[in-house]
């Protein structure tokens, strides 16, 4: 049975009036990315789809096989010749009906396939008298996605994956984001879910006969049952750092004083020369960013000014964007030059940036002092600093496995699903309620009405993720991001 949400059911989702009158209008858009191809895709999902079919087609399509054939004008002349399909609702993407056009893949021909569907919809059809598609309408952003969730073709959890598959970085990201659009990050959701379900059931039935003899908790093991859940929300938790990790990488920022390296050591790090490394003091005026893989994670490696006191605006402009990229980053690498420790300036410069380091860094371990130009220099080093020498990569290999300590990686990528911040939020929220839970359930005195609702407010949690519970804020905030077409 639906759960009611203002009053409005639809495909057992809660929705307001305004999602639920967007969704009944049928939509076209172009569904392959822009720019020029071999093959481009235009695709429509609405109502029923023959009378648009003919007057692109000129003649009925088999459902789910690929015809070829001209696609015509309003004169009857070909737009542009290639395949058709249709895919008869609910088997479809969007769960309505679908067609799909298969050109080739050049801007204009799509725009004008588009526009000959729009056109299309609207002329009177002459069998019926009616338009043939009214109320067809450019699609928005992610909106046919948004309606396979919507028509219970998706969850949440599985129709944020298809755009991170879209968008992954590296083949484990791709991957991962493979698994969770099958359902694997969903499955292991729900089963949790189940177990909340039943313990939920078990507390509740307590609350209502009180009068009873049975103790229904003691019995079902209830406690017993908890402490499962709250051991399986911790792993799924820890999977799920591990996903997000895979999909948002960690943003890692290399600071110093001027010529110790950074853009060396940015270069050594990308295999590339991708910043201009000189002996000039201040040649870095401004950030140089650049995304590599390490075991599959990206890592984006920003190099940023060298900090120090300057007159040149330009300079100061750049030292200021420094600081701002350091108070955001996951990590710093706090740099240092091993030829020039024990100079009186230099030392005092370093002794200016670590002061204005934020606390926060050194405290939740993401600062680490880095120690560069070891093959000019024999000076024993700090032990929580790492040496090395971006000139020849020796420290290299090194610093890369512990920039993945720094973003707290330690699984292997075959087995994981992709996730979001969101995702790991809820689940940390899903944690905390059951440890409230596990707190009053291990009491003599316990308040059976606290524990149901720590369970419940649990349960809401983890619906967050699949979509059971959702605000329409949150839908139009994760559609919104898709591309145009998907």
């Amino acid at each position: 049975m639906p759960r009611p949400v203002r009053g409005i059911f639809f495909s057992g989702r809660p929705q307001n009036r305004a999602m639920l009158s967007r969704q009944h209008d049928p939509i076209v858009a172009v569904a392959t990315a822009s720019g020029r191809g071999a093959v481009g895709i235009v695709r429509v999902s609405g109502a029923d789809l023959g009378a648009l079919i003919l007057a692109l087609c000129g003649h009925p399509l088999e459902a789910r096989r690929a015809t070829y054939g001209p696609f015509g004008d309003a004169a009857g002349v070909a737009i542009d010749r290639g395949l058709a399909i249709h895919f008869p609702a609910p088997h479809s993407y969007t769960g309505e009906h679908v067609l799909e056009l298969q050109a080739h893949g050049g801007p204009v021909v799509l725009q004008l396939l588009v526009a000959r569907c729009l056109e299309a919809a609207a002329q009177t059809d002459p069998r019926t008298g009616h338009a043939r598609l009214p109320g067809l309408r450019l699609a928005q952003p992610g909106e046919f996605t948004e309606r396979a969730f919507l028509n219970d073709k998706l969850d949440l959890a599985q129709a944020e994956a298809v755009a991170d598959l879209i968008e992954a970085s590296t083949e484990a990201a791709a991957r991962s984001a493979s698994r969770s659009l099958t359902g694997a990050f969903s499955d292991e959701i729900n089963r949790l879910r189940d177990q909340l379900i039943e313990l939920r059931m078990l507390v509740e039935a307590t609350l209502d006969f009180p009068e009873e003899e049975i103790d229904f908790l003691e019995k079902a093991d209830a406690r017993g049952r908890l402490a499962n859940v709250a051991t399986g929300v911790d792993a799924v938790l820890d999977r799920a750092r591990q996903g997000a990790l895979l999909r948002e990488g960690i943003s890692v920022v290399l600071a110093g004083q001027p010529n110790v390296g950074k853009s060396s050591l940015l270069n050594a790090l990308a295999g590339a020369e991708l910043a201009i490394v000189t002996p000039i003091a201040g040649t870095t005026r401004d950030k140089v960013s650049e995304t590599i893989q390490i075991e599959g994670v990206p890592v984006h490696v920003i190099d940023t000014a060298g900090l120090r006191e300057s007159a040149d605006e330009v300079e100061r402009i750049g030292v200021a964007r420094t600081w701002t990229e350091i108070e955001r980053a996951d990590a710093v690498l706090f740099m240092h030059d091993l030829t020039r420790l024990g100079e009186p300036d230099y030392d005092a410069g370093e002794a200016r940036i670590a002061a204005r380091l934020p606390a926060t860094l050194a405290a939740a371990g993401r600062l680490l002092h880095v120690f560069n130009k070891s093959d000019a220099a024999a000076v024993v080093v700090p032990q929580d600093g790492l040496t090395l020498s971006a000139r020849t990569g020796e420290g290299v290999p090194e610093l890369r496995r512990k920039l993945l300590e720094l973003a707290g990686w330690h699984a292997q990528p075959e087995g994981l699903f992709i996730a979001r911040t969101r995702h790991v939020q809820a689940l940390r929220r899903t944690r905390d309620h059951l440890r409230q839970a596990v707190t009053q359930a291990g009491r003599a005195d316990a308040a059976l009405d606290l524990l149901a609702e720590e369970l419940r407010l649990a349960h809401d949690a983890l619906g967050e993720i699949t979509g059971a519970f959702s605000s329409d804020d949150l839908l139009g905030e994760i559609f919104g991001r898709f591309c145009i077409g998907k």
